[in-house]
């Protein structure tokens, strides 16, 4: 009784640790607003709200992927090679780009096959996941912060779904925009980066409730 009572504790244990390392990456570590990577595609594409939405999902399908494979390759593959010599952080870089390149290009295969109007949408930002920095940090912050292939895999797809949530958000205000009264001086880029500090600040503010 009491080893199942313990067993039941510590599933429940994990499965909290679980949830706080996702909303922890889609919220108050939120990739985009708070580390300011993947500035680009986010500025580019947020005026349009079918783009941003594809672009997204894309961006949650590749972190959340890529996460997971490049754990298991650090710690199963990279790892075990530093015991003939091999430093892992000589390796790590190129074979983290490697793995999201692949997944990237099958992605890019499957959006032309299912929606060729959102593939001429996202237009050249699509290919351009390859170098998104967002996903190439998330990939490296999960290393950095010693998660498992499963955590990493959680921590990953948090931090792609608050870059997504991020792009949705923006894509929303910014067509309310075209309707508003703005100063000529803050029109276009300018007003985007005051609004993105604005919702980076109230993401920020949520992190005594997320840890």
């Amino acid at each position: 009784m009491i080893l199942m009572l313990a067993d039941t504790l510590a599933k429940e244990a994990a499965g909290q640790n679980l949830l706080a390392i996702f909303f922890a990456a889609a919220i108050t570590d939120n990739i985009l607003l708070t580390r300011f990577l993947g500035m680009c595609s986010f500025l580019s594409i947020s005026s349009q709200m079918r783009a941003s939405i594809g672009l997204g999902l894309a961006v949650i399908f590749v972190t959340a992927c890529t996460g997971a494979i490049n754990a298991a390759l650090y710690w199963f593959v990279l790892i075990p090679l530093e015991r003939y010599g091999v430093p892992a952080s000589s390796l790590q870089l190129i074979l983290f780009i490697v793995v999201i390149a692949a997944f990237v290009q099958l992605l890019e295969m499957v959006i032309e096959r299912v929606s060729l109007g959102l593939y001429f949408a996202l237009g050249v930002f699509l290919p351009l996941i390859t170098v998104n920095c967002a996903i190439l940090g998330a990939n490296l912050f999960l290393i950095n912060k010693n998660l498992t292939v499963f955590e990493g895999f959680v921590y990953s797809a948090g931090a792609g779904a608050g870059w997504a949530v991020a792009i949705i958000l923006m894509a929303g205000i910014r067509i309310r925009l075209k309707t508003a009264r703005i100063p000529a001086a803050l029109e276009g880029p300018g007003i985007t980066l005051i609004i993105c500090g604005i919702m980076a600040l109230a993401f920020i503010g949520l992190s005594g409730l997320i840890k």
